[in-house]
Parts: structure tokens; sequence; C-alpha cells
């Protein structure tokens, strides 16, 4: 049995800073539990910015109107006081990194650049051209190289281990060997990214977003928060869903029709290409549904009226992906686009350290809910998120083990995932893998996406009841224990479908509009009955049971949000 004083289960972002937070400052044995190699994690993938009011751009700029901004952006279902501690501590987070070598843009004076981002009402994404989260993962990663964290790199976590009160650790696959341990751990923090691959073809999430640090603590008993609240980005290239930064519409980029009209003009007349990502995303798809869409369904994204240098300097990635994935080029013709599952809002139930109801569980990042988001993102604050409830998830589980004793294991540890993963070995069907993750993206993106009503959420509970009832059947073809990736698939394909259920059953219960959430049988936000956060736990009987808790509201009232 291998021990731990920290055990951290995901390596993007929020786990590496949490490990990083909980090594350098105490002689603590830490380690990072991935099932992919940190510089592969999805925190790389992040283009656009990060946010902090530096007031480098604007210096007007202000923590308390970056607070203003999110809650707004949120739809009001944002916990305010968790929301201004984030706002408040931007620019001491984007420092720390920038001391320990993350290469920000500067601007002539040296000073880290900014740039506009929707749902901002001021200049104040940092960036590093469009791979900001790129450089921040590499920054992270070298950091704990240095202070001496440990690295399991290809363990697939199986389950979450603790007695009702206290952590005690997980058990994990070692997908190289096939072999399960078990590890004791006197803190576990969560953080491994969300959800988006319930969505599957339509989402610009990297395969491993399976939501399973999601899946653990609601197959542990614990509780998940606002699960109802997907995210789409509006600009994800049209046959992949890969994404188009922000940062391009930030930097001047144009939305246009079918018929060449900015049909921005119509939805958020004042911040056109720069509203919120849940306005322009349904914007999206009502000229499509209106018949002003392209043959695919797409809009296009215009760059061909910027600087061509500013293109290359600013987003030398972006326009790669389009001339590799679409094969058109940014600089001479506009971008074919839709929008794509990219966010989930909700997650673990957390407090605003990341600790969960059980003492020395914590989670951070996407995987976690505290919330700061509520009903919708805003551009930028994502890596902002991590970075925050990474460091205090890791500073609170710093000192949590610190003055506490490793915990008592119980027995036979192993025994439930051993016949688990014994079971999906030895079926014999022809359910594969791939059918129901198939089945169960299309069922997503169908009936529980950007637009919503009961008929098409019922019907995604129906059809997700049924596939919860093949995949006991599902049989892994690869028979081997040497990196079994089909197992690792199936493994996965379990987790995402508890999740979806999750997606389907709260949207269905939350009978209004909000954010992300859009049902057209009720097409107005209800903040008399609704300004409470969806709270999920598993019941006895394996099936969902739902409850709510009260938003926090400090300084900043409901109020219609327009833009």
């Amino acid at each position: 049995m291998l021990t731990y004083d920290v055990l951290i289960v995901g390596s993007g972002g929020a786990g590496l800073y949490a490990a990083l937070k909980s090594r350098m400052e105490e002689d603590l044995q830490v380690a990072v539990l991935t099932k992919v190699y940190p510089t592969r994690s999805h925190t790389s993938a992040a283009q656009g910015g990060v946010n902090a009011a530096l007031a480098n751009k604007d210096p007007t700029d202000t923590w308390e109107q970056h607070w203003f901004d999110t809650v707004k952006g949120s739809d009001y279902l944002a916990d305010q006081d968790a929301a201004e501690m984030m706002c408040r501590e931007a620019p001491e987070v984007i420092r720390e990194m920038e001391h320990w070598g993350c290469p920000f843009d500067r601007t002539k004076e040296g000073k880290i650049a900014q740039r506009p981002f929707g749902g901002a009402s001021k200049p104040r994404a940092c960036y590093a051209a469009d791979k900001i989260g790129h450089v921040m993962l590499h920054t992270l990663y070298e950091q704990g190289l240095r202070h001496g964290v440990n690295y399991f790199n290809e363990w697939f976590t199986l389950s979450l281990l603790h007695d009702g009160q206290r952590c005690q650790g997980v058990t994990a696959l070692d997908i190289r060997t096939g072999q399960l341990h078990t590890i004791q751990a006197k803190a576990v923090i969560l953080a491994t990214g969300g959800y988006g691959r319930i969505y599957w073809k339509r989402t610009s999430n990297a395969y491993g977003n399976t939501g399973d640090g999601a899946a653990l603590a609601y197959n542990a008993g614990l509780s998940l928060k606002d699960m109802e609240f997907v995210q789409f980005h509006p600009t994800g290239l049209r046959r992949t869903g890969i994404l188009m930064t922000e940062g391009a519409r930030g930097e001047g980029g144009y939305l246009l029709n079918a018929l060449g009209e900015r049909f921005m003009s119509r939805y958020a007349p004042e911040k056109m290409e720069l509203g919120p990502r849940d306005l322009i995303s349904r914007a999206i798809e009502t000229e499509v549904r209106e018949g002003r869409g392209g043959p695919d369904g797409e809009v296009f994204l215009d760059l061909t009226h910027l600087d061509k240098e500013l293109i290359l300097k600013r987003l030398p990635q972006i326009r790669e992906l389009c001339i590799g994935f679409e094969g058109v080029d940014p600089l001479e013709e506009p971008v074919p686009i839709k929008p794509t599952a990219h966010y989930s809002m909700g997650g673990i139930h957390t407090d605003m350290n990341g600790l969960t109801s059980i003492e020395g569980i914590y989670a951070a990042g996407e995987s976690g809910c505290v919330s700061v988001h509520g009903a919708n993102r805003l551009g930028g604050n994502s890596l902002l998120d991590i970075l925050i409830f990474g460091r205090r998830a890791g500073n609170h589980a710093l000192e949590y083990a610190r003055h506490t004793d490793f915990p008592k294991m119980p027995k036979n540890t192993l025994e439930a995932d051993e016949n688990r993963i014994k079971t999906l070995m030895e079926n014999q069907s022809k359910e594969r893998i791939a059918y129901i993750r198939r089945d169960m993206g299309n069922l997503m993106a169908d009936k529980a996406g950007i637009y919503r009503n009961a008929a098409d959420l019922n019907q995604a509970l129906e059809g997700l009841s049924l596939l919860k009832q093949r995949y006991k059947n599902l049989e892994v073809a690869d028979k081997s224990k040497v990196f079994n990736t089909a197992l690792v698939a199936a493994l996965e394909l379990g987790n995402m479908l508890e999740l979806a259920e999750l997606v389907a059953k709260g949207a269905l219960e939350r009978t209004e509009c909000r954010g992300a959430h859009y049902r057209e049988d009720f097409p107005e936000r209800d903040d008399q009955n609704w300004l409470k956060h969806t709270i999920a736990t598993k019941g006895t009987d394996g099936k969902p049971v739902l409850s709510f808790e009260e938003v926090t509201i400090t300084r900043f009232k409901p109020e219609v949000r327009t833009y």
C-alpha cells in the first residue's frame, strides 16, 4: 500500500497548483495521480487569457468591477462572497505565476499585457499569445518538479475512500501494468476537470474530460452542485468543435451569419461580439433556426479585417487550427463555427477552501463548485478559478495534514473495484463502448443542449436509463492487462453516464431560464423560486436525489441582465 500525506487526483492547473502549495512550505509527502502526463492535461488547451484587475490596459479597472462583472455574468447565481474573494486575490496569484516564470505577453512598458474578453467591462485578460493555458501548465509542472512533488502518470483513480467522517485515500489502476493499488492519504484533492465529453462530438473538451472526479465524489456519497449548468462556447470549429478562443473576438473579430450580417446587433447591441458566452451561443442557434445559418448549421468568425501581423503574433495557434481542421486560412476568409460544449459550471460541492462535507476531501478547479461561476462563467475566469482554488485547497490540505494522523484503512479495499473490472472483462455481449458513448453524446446534444424543454429532457432521462442498462452488459473486447485503454474508456463511460443523468435531471427540475440553462417552456428567469443552487446526492437505490440551497447575496441585488 502506498502512503502520502496529500494526494492530488488530476494534473491540470488546479491539481498542480494544489500539489505545489502542499509541498513547497512543509516537508510532507505529496503526490499527483493522473491518467495522462501533466503537460497533456486539458488546461493546456486554454487559449485566450486569465482575468485579473491589474489595470495595465485600463488604469480605472478594479477588483470590485471584476467582482460585479462575474456576478452579473453568472446571472446572479454565483455566491457573492466566494466571487469577491476570487476577484480580490486574482492580482496576487497572477503575480505569483509571473515570479515563477510564466511568460505572459508584455506591454511596451514591460507590464503584463491584457485584452478584452466577453462579459467584461474592462480589458483584464492576461495572455500569452493564444497559448496561456499551455504556458501556465508548464510553469506549474516545472515548479512541482523543483519542489519534489511525486507524479504517478497514467494511473486511473477508481474509488474514493472515507469512513463517513474523514478521508482515507483512494484505489487506483496502474494503466501501464493493469495492477490495482490502494493509496492511503490524510487528504485527497480532486482536480480532474470537467465533463464536457458527455456531449461527445459537439464539445471542445479533450477526450479525457469525462468527469472522473465528480463521479468519484458522487459514488462515494458526496454532493454535487448545479450540474445542469453546462456552458456552450460560441465559437467551436464547425466539424470538430475545437475551440476558437474568445481572444479572437477580443482582438476585434466579427461574427457573421450566412447573409454577411453582424447579427449580434440584434442580441447585445452594446457589447456585440463581446457579450457573455451563453447569450452569444443562443444567438447563433437562433440565427440558424431562423434560416440565416450556413448549410451545415454554421455561422462565421471573420478576422479578415484585422492586421495580419496582429493575427500572426497574438493568434498563431488559432490560424494553425483553422487551416488544419477546416481548411480555411483566417487571414483570407471567415471561419465556419458552431457553439460547442465547453465548460461545466457545476461540480463537487465545496466551501471556499475546496473542502467537502468529508474531512480531508477537497475539490478544486472545474471538478469543484464553490460557486463563483453560477449559471454562466465569464471567459478568463476559468484559469483564474483553478489558480485561486487550487492554491486555497493546497494550503488548507497542508495545514490539515500537518496536524492529522494517518487514517485507519478498511479491509478489502480493492474487492469492489476488482469485481467491477472483472465484470467488464468477462461480459460476453455485442454491447461496445463506442456505440453507447455515441448514443449518449447524441442524446445529450439533441435533448439537453443549448435549448431545453420538459419533453426533450424527459426523453433524455429515459434514454440515459436505457443506456445505463446497456452499460451493465458492456464487454471490454481487449482482455489484456498492460495498457488496456479499452478498459479505461469503459470506466470513463460509466462516469459520464452518471453525470449525464444529473445534468438532465437538474435541467428538468429547474423550471426557469438562467445563464447557460435555457428552458423554452419557461422563458423567464425566476428569482422568487429559483435563486438557489441544485444539490445532487446518490440515493440508496442508485438514483439521484435533489435538494436546494440559497445563493449567497452580499452586495449586488439581482437585476435584469443586459449587454
